[in-house]
């Protein structure tokens, strides 16, 4: 098949972190399809502006194409110019085409943005396509439960309106939050036409990780029992959670916290820690995807945190979780909603969300546990990411869907 998979935000390693639609892609293109992914040339998401400005318009990449439109700049994910790009994605879709010169036989939309989706439906039925519509973040609900916008703002009700008209006419709805049929079928999408298709990891890339810097390993001191995050430094992951329990262990000396990654509130993060005068607490600079399994193995438990909100019903798909139950590592998971793989794999240990005194107690039980228990909750974790959460498995479980898909308006 001619497989178009489009996600405005999706890019390549030489640009950004190019995580789930270009492992599918590769994939797919290794069952012998014909594979594209389409995407913003830049966005907020672009870690290389200058490789993303040089690279050609159709780059092909791992077996696959990748098809990048221009659109334009803007300064970070609140600019006004965001929004005004998923317009101008929408549009500059409606020549992918005449660029690529094929017709799909399958055409895979990917959220969160929903404006671009219209223009693949409109590819999709104009070339007899399969429609799969992708929901990797369930807009608009996540908009008004997470970012506070009223469910009467122009652009929410634009969206609600995109949202429900892509569960009526697409020929399958895939989504990476486990949970997400529930709000779909209210939404109209009949379940049988829903596939649970989960984030996972790359074995192969994963093989060849790469050693961090010796400097940045000193960085982090031996003897010590580490809770560490690595990810982007925002709200949603609510930090200020884990820095809070940090403050309620401060007088233990054998405890430190270490946060790998940059991102927006990281200065405000640092500033909190200086303030407080935190000293079990110390920030570590982003490094290459390829060296995270490497800062992980210095850490005897990794920590990933939720706000508490009702959104979170409907699962949740974090890359870092994948990369943590790789890492063989012991999870501690301050998230209070359902569908949690760190309880449904035995991986570790869940306490309610934003709760800073439950966290403490919970780092203080994992680090009692004996070195046999946390080394078995780590394997617990490996095991399930190796047998559950392959892409090539993945890849393999969405061809199937895609040939199985009984085309609505074909």
């Amino acid at each position: 098949m001619k497989i178009w998979i489009i996600n405005q935000y999706a890019t390549l390693p030489s640009s950004g972190l190019g995580v789930r639609h270009r492992h599918l892609a590769r994939e797919l293109a290794a069952l012998g399809h014909d594979t594209s992914v389409i995407a913003a040339r830049w966005s907020h998401l672009t870690l290389d502006e200058a490789a993303a400005d040089a690279a050609p318009q159709v780059d092909h990449f791992e077996g696959f194409r990748f098809l990048s439109l221009d659109l334009l700049r803007y300064r970070d994910a609140h600019d006004k110019k965001r929004a005004l790009n998923w317009f101008l994605f929408a549009y500059k879709l409606l020549r992918a085409q005449r660029v690529l010169g094929e017709k799909p036989d399958a055409v895979v939309y990917s959220s969160p943005s929903l404006v671009g989706y219209l223009a693949a439906e409109w590819i999709a039925r104009r070339c007899r396509a399969r429609l799969i519509f992708e929901v990797r973040d369930i807009w608009p609900l996540s908009l008004t439960h997470i970012g506070g916008y009223s469910k009467h703002h122009p652009f929410i009700r634009l969206f609600q309106w995109i949202e429900d008209r892509a569960y009526r006419n697409s020929d399958l709805v895939v989504s990476n939050l486990r949970g997400a049929v529930d709000h779909m079928e209210q939404r109209g999408l009949p379940g049988d036409r829903f596939v649970w298709l989960p984030n996972g990891v790359s074995l192969s890339k994963l093989d060849q990780k790469e050693s961090a810097p010796a400097a940045l390993h000193a960085k982090i001191p031996s003897g010590k029992f580490v809770v560490g995050y690595a990810g982007t430094l925002g709200s949603a992951n609510s930090i200020n959670t884990l820095i809070d329990a940090a403050r309620i262990l401060r007088h233990d000396p054998e405890i430190l916290f270490v946060l790998l990654g940059g991102g927006r509130e990281k200065s405000a993060l640092e500033e909190r820690v200086r303030s407080e005068e935190l000293s079990n607490v110390i920030f570590i600079e982003s490094v290459p995807k390829a060296q995270v399994q490497d800062i992980l193995k210095r850490f005897d438990a990794c920590w990933i945190g939720w706000k508490s909100s009702p959104l979170y019903n409907y699962g949740i798909a974090a890359n870092k979780i994948f990369d943590y139950l790789y890492s063989a590592r012991p999870i501690i998971h301050s998230y209070s909603g359902r569908h949690d793989p760190v309880m449904d794999y035995n991986a570790g240990l869940s306490v309610p969300a934003e709760d800073p005194a439950a966290l403490a107690a919970a780092i203080a039980t994992m680090r009692s546990l004996p070195n046999k228990r946390r080394r078995q909750l780590g394997k617990n974790g490996r095991v399930a990411v190796l047998e559950r959460h392959d892409y090539q498995n993945l890849a393999r479980q969405l061809e199937k869907s895609i040939t199985e898909i009984r085309c609505i308006q074909c």
